[in-house]
């Protein structure tokens, strides 16, 4: 077999009116503001070239690959027809960055993977030369790929990656006791890794018995509650406006659960209900899972613990109105966060789930054929679902 089938995600080069790219970005159209450049994006069913896995590659049969909220807002437009997702990419790609899969066969030089092996691949390709990798921000790199935005992802029936990025979860078999199975919990690790970075590399300061909020229960927000009941949260306060997302939270560990459009009917605002849980405190972490920074920073802003941090994890193209005051008077803190490299996050999060500390598997509650991959989207485009996977 020399052509296999796969989703490409493609769209026109066409910079909105003002937007100046730079040269680079002319160069090679791996643009940094995704939001800015691409419209009118569409996936399509294609046959491509099978790869072939090269010195230090790998070749994997991908098994289960999740729809992410940016893979949706990479389809999804604006008013003016320009996608939605504001980050890093270059196009046409295979999308696709939540995925695991079977080593098939790899390349010369490749020693600790095997065929057979069941896998699961960081989305973060950083090339490990440049000055921030150096310093150990890989997630930072100057000359970062990332699969399935700027390269080629999962969303296909093999996909070759380097082994570098490529982590075994053969201890899954044993949790789930199928490879089906074991398969679908792989393909949750990539946005769990995203959380264990935020939460506990980048805002840095999260303890044990620490009062929680997280901000969007859409999978990423999930996986902060799970993450943070594993790791002995106090109180785990959630704010989201969909019933089903809601009825999640609280099955992944969720003590306290709002939904924010009910409390405006009733003119009561989020960070309200946030010092009443916390009995005047406030929260120690914010979870920023939901990509509103205009509307939550005001509710944040408003119910910071004297020493507590923000951890940013949504994506959204829009600016914020940041009150100083309220960071100085209280200590705090906003923390970035960009992808999962480095520190260990990749072992110690298949750790949790080959242990039974995490099992991410009741998220998904959709599966689609790759066939079928415009119907995996619009399920997830209505917004009924959880995390929606594609099985290749």
């Amino acid at each position: 077999m020399t052509r296999q089938i796969a989703a490409v995600l493609e769209a026109d080069f066409r910079p909105r009116p003002g937007y100046r790219l730079s040269g680079e970005e002319e160069r090679t159209r791996r643009v940094v503001n995704g939001s800015r450049v691409w419209r009118a994006p569409r996936v399509e069913i294609r046959e491509i070239d099978l790869p072939r896995p090269g010195r230090g590659e790998v070749l994997i049969k991908l098994g289960a690959v999740g729809i992410c909220g940016s893979d949706l807002h990479m389809v999804e437009m604006d008013g003016e027809g320009y996608m939605l997702y504001p980050g890093l990419t270059r196009l046409p790609v295979v999308p696709g960055h939540e995925l695991s899969g079977v080593v098939d066969s790899v390349g010369e030089g490749v020693e600790d993977l095997k065929p057979g092996d069941l896998v699961v691949v960081e989305e973060m390709w950083y090339c490990g030369r440049c000055d921030a990798c150096r310093t150990s921000y890989f997630n930072q790199c100057y000359g970062l790929e990332e699969m399935g935005f700027t390269v080629n992802g999962g969303m296909e029936e093999y996909m070759v990656a380097e082994a570098k990025y490529v982590w075994k979860i053969n201890g899954f078999l044993d949790i789930y006791g199928s490879e089906e199975k074991a398969l679908e919990a792989g393909s949750l690790v990539e946005p769990l890794c995203v959380n264990y970075n935020a939460i506990f590399v980048r805002a840095g300061n999260y303890r044990p018995g620490c009062n929680a909020v997280v901000w969007g229960a859409g999978p990423i927000g999930l996986g902060a509650v799970a993450l943070l009941k594993a790791s002995g949260a106090a109180k785990i306060i959630v704010f989201e406006p969909v019933d089903a997302r809601r009825e999640m939270a609280k099955r992944m560990g969720a003590t306290h659960i709002f939904d924010p459009v009910e409390l405006q009917s009733k003119a009561v605002r989020p960070y309200e209900k946030i010092m009443e849980v916390t009995d005047g405190a406030g929260a120690d972490l914010h979870v920023e899972a939901a990509g509103r920074p205009s509307k939550i920073l005001p509710e944040v802003e408003r119910s910071l613990a004297v020493g507590g941090s923000v951890v940013w994890i949504g994506r959204a193209d829009e600016e914020a109105s940041v009150w100083l005051e309220y960071f100085q008077t209280h200590a705090s803190q906003i923390y970035g966060s960009q992808g999962h490299a480095g520190n260990a996050v990749w072992p110690r999060v298949i750790r949790m789930i080959e242990n039974g500390r995490l099992d991410p598997t009741p998220m998904i509650t959709a599966r689609f054929e790759l066939e079928n991959v415009s119907g995996a989207f619009q399920a997830l485009r209505e917004r009924g679902h959880i995390k929606v996977t594609i099985k290749p």
